[in-house]
Parts: structure tokens; C-alpha cells; sequence
């Protein structure tokens, strides 16, 4: 016998209060940057240390001098400086489970908040190091910056109408920025290039990338884990979707900032790494949790690194 179809339309609606709603355990969270700078920097470990600045001696190397016959030896000065490291960057991050969301709610929550919180304040971190980089060759909010297409052209957001001129990174400009941290006696060993995602696509496409990109896939070698995509020059080449936006003069057409540097460039002291706590709060019956950490950052040496500028 054929069913009618009123019987099978009522029947959708009529043992709705027999089905379930599931709801899953797993969360969908925003995805997260690949933050590399506090890996790449030096660090000074200022941990359990009192006092709000370290002082770090800048000594000035001296020079060899010619021994002339019956004449007493030439002495060098000592004309060192110190730079100071100001340990002024106290952040955190605070939220609080109520007694009824605790028993209510999935234990994925609290895995969700305790990691946000260890990503947004190692995101700090990331952002507070791209700011040195605005500074590096003596220059103020990137006006010694160089644009990718050369490495050599001064980054200018009023040219070209006001639209700006940077130019897509090209086997020159990487030549030619290498060859600036080399005049200025910068080591190859601990010099690295990050790029923002943009630049990926045009390095996969130089033939000197290329040839030389062995990407380690366990252990501390995994781009995946670690951002690494490679070599070129001696140079390990990182990914950093934190690379900084910076608009031209026109206010609309945007480019992305990349580095190339020394690891002595800058340098991180931390004087507490990430510290969660938790205590229960009768005012909201609750738990606060809190994370939180104190460090400082400081350009150690200006000529150990250089910005450019990318389309975006």
C-alpha cells in the first residue's frame, strides 16, 4: 500500500522530540599565525633576577698598530658604551569559568582558553619584536627600509603618486642586502630571511631557492612546527604571517615588511616566561585564571639587519 504524502511529512515533525542534538567536544578556533621572531633573536634568560634593566657593555674594538724602532707601543682606548635592556613589558591573559559553565559546559573550554592564552601573549611578543624592525640601520619608522625588487632602493610611501614602491622580493635584492650585513661585518652563521606568505610563491620560483632548499620534515627541522621552508645563501628562510602591513601615503595601497638578520640584531630577555595561575572567586563563583609574563626588548646591534618592503 502506498503512503500518502502527508503521513510521511507529518512523521518528520512528529518524532523530532525523539531525536538527540549532539554536540561535539572538538571546538573551531581562529587559526593561528606562525610567529618565529623570539626564536630567531638572541635572549638573555633574566629569570627569578631583580631589577627592572640590564646593562649590556658595548665595547669599541681597537686596532692593530706598527711598532716603530725605540718608540713606546700605542695604546688603544677603551671607548665602550652600553646598551640597556628595559624590562617594561608586563602582559596577560585573564578570563573566568563561572560554577554553572564548568559543570555545564564541554572540558574543551578550559583547553581552549588556557591555549589562547599562551598564543596571544607569545603573539605579543612576535608584534613587540616587529616593531624593532622599523628602526634597524639607523633609520625611524622604516625610512632606511629597502624595497624587495633590489635591496637597494630606499622604501618611499609617497612615490609613485602616493601608491608607494615596493617591489616583489627577486634573487638581486636578496644578493644585495646579504652584501650589506657582509660590508658592515655581520657572520653568515646566524643570519636568517623571514618573508610574509606572499613571498613564498615568488622564492619557490628562484632557481637559487630552489636548488638549495632541503626542508627537514622530523624533529626541529619540520616546517611545519617551526615555519622554516628552506635555505638560500646560507640563509635559513622563515614564513611569518606576523610580518607587519604598512600602508602607503594613499592610505590604501598596503605592503608587507620582511627582514633579513642577524640573531644578535635584537634580543628578548625574559624575566618570567608564561605563568598560569588560578583562584577561585566567590564574587562570581568562579575560577579566574590568569597567564601572564614580564620581559624586555632591545635592537643590540642597527647594522645586523635590514627591512624591505613587498607588495602585498
Amino acid at each position: 500500500m502506498a503512503l500518502g504524502t502527508n503521513h510521511l511529512s507529518n512523521q518528520a515533525t512528529s518524532v523530532q522530540e525523539f531525536i538527540p542534538e549532539l554536540w561535539s567536544d572538538d571546538i573551531i578556533a581562529s587559526y593561528k599565525q606562525n610567529l618565529v621572531l623570539a626564536n630567531l633573536v638572541s635572549k638573555i634568560n633574566h629569570k627569578g633576577k631583580k631589577g627592572d634593566t640590564i646593562h649590556i657593555p658595548k665595547p669599541t674594538r681597537g686596532s692593530a698598530n706598527s711598532k716603530v724602532v725605540g718608540s713606546p707601543v700605542t695604546l688603544n682606548e677603551n671607548n665602550s658604551s652600553e646598551l640597556t635592556v628595559v624590562l617594561d613589558k608586563h602582559y596577560e591573559y585573564s578570563f573566568v569559568i563561572e560554577d554553572i559553565i564548568a559543570i555545564q559546559a564541554l572540558d574543551s573550554l578550559r583547553r581552549f582558553q588556557t591555549d589562547d592564552a599562551g598564543y596571544a601573549l607569545a603573539s605579543q611578543v612576535d608584534d613587540d619584536l616587529w616593531t624593532l624592525a622599523a628602526a634597524l640601520q639607523g633609520g625611524t619608522s622604516y625610512s632606511a627600509a629597502v624595497i624587495g625588487g633590489d635591496g637597494v632602493t630606499v622604501w618611499d610611501g609617497s612615490a609613485n603618486t602616493n601608491t608607494g614602491n615596493g617591489t616583489t622580493l627577486t634573487d638581486a635584492g636578496i644578493r644585495e642586502m646579504s652584501q650589506l650585513l657582509d660590508d658592515a661585518n655581520v657572520p653568515m652563521q646566524g643570519r636568517v630571511l623571514v618573508i610574509p606568505p606572499v613571498e613564498k610563491n615568488t622564492l619557490l620560483g628562484l632557481a637559487r631557492f630552489t636548488e638549495q632548499a632541503f626542508v627537514g620534515e622530523v624533529g626541529a627541522g619540520n616546517s611545519i612546527r617551526n615555519g622554516k621552508i628552506g635555505d638560500i645563501y646560507g640563509m635559513e628562510v622563515y614564513v611569518s604571517t606576523n610580518c607587519p602591513t604598512v600602508a602607503a601615503d594613499d592610505t590604501t595601497t598596503n605592503y608587507r615588511v620582511g627582514m633579513m638578520f642577524h640573531k644578535d640584531a635584537f634580543v628578548l630577555a625574559e624575566q618570567m616566561g608564561v605563568r598560569t595561575q588560578s583562584t577561585y572567586v566567590q564574587e562570581y563563583l568562579g575560577d579566574l585564571f590568569t597567564s601572564d609574563m614580564i620581559y624586555g626588548i632591545a635592537e643590540l646591534r642597527d647594522d645586523a639587519g635590514v627591512a624591505f618592503f613587498v607588495p602585498q
